[in-house]
């Protein structure tokens, strides 16, 4: 979170005012519906709970930037009523990876991790692009703030996938894959409440 109120008001300023931003986000709602796309049919082709919930993770930044993109220059309360639904999105997402993870176990199927290996490559290289250009935004307000945290946790969650797939391969189990499920589900549900936290908080603010 921001460490102070004024930080967050500056990034206030900061998207009304940096044409870049607008920029930044149309550049991540592509690369992020666009490799929604690819991972979900990789997803479904090597049998990976993994690679599918990273491939939701897409579509929901994907939306978030969506957003985003339709609340730049509007008022702090706007914006952070926006957070808070991003924060719900969020929470959902976690949930729903939780609640696969779990189907996995019982059906018991294993993925392939050479499927695996390949697309998080890809996706960890798509989601670093977007990291690098959100950097300087990692500190507005919450609306800000939340679209960071979502490209940073994809990121993570990238490296994740690539470790289960080695685990897989060296196993022939499926724990990896659901493990990495599970942690991706946590990343989700952990950036989600402090998403809801700020929200919130800069609601109490605008209307104190």
């Amino acid at each position: 979170m921001p460490d102070s109120c004024c930080e967050s008001a500056c990034g206030s300023e900061t998207a009304k005012a940096d044409p870049r931003w607008r920029r930044v986000l149309w550049a991540a709602l592509i690369v992020n519906a666009g490799m929604f796309l690819v991972e979900m049919a990789a997803g479904a082709v090597a049998d990976s709970r993994a690679l599918q919930a990273d491939a939701l993770d897409f579509l929901d930044d994907a939306a978030n930037y969506a957003v985003s993109l339709a609340v730049v220059g509007a008022t702090l309360a706007w914006r952070a009523r926006t957070a808070l639904l991003k924060s719900l999105f969020m929470l959902g997402f976690a949930g729903w990876v939780f609640t696969s993870a779990i189907l996995a176990f019982v059906n018991g199927t294993s993925p392939d991790p050479a499927m695996m290996g390949a697309i998080g490559a890809l996706a960890l290289t798509a989601n670093v692009g977007v990291a690098l250009l959100l950097y300087r935004y990692r500190k507005g307000d919450a609306n800000m703030r939340s679209v960071w945290i979502c490209s940073r946790n994809d990121a993570i969650g990238n490296i994740a996938v690539m470790l289960a797939a080695l685990g897989v391969l060296g196993t022939g189990s499926a724990w990896p894959d659901l493990i990495v499920a599970t942690i991706m589900a946590s990343l989700a549900l952990t950036g989600g409440i402090q998403v809801f936290r700020q929200a919130i908080s800069e609601l109490r603010t605008v209307a104190a």
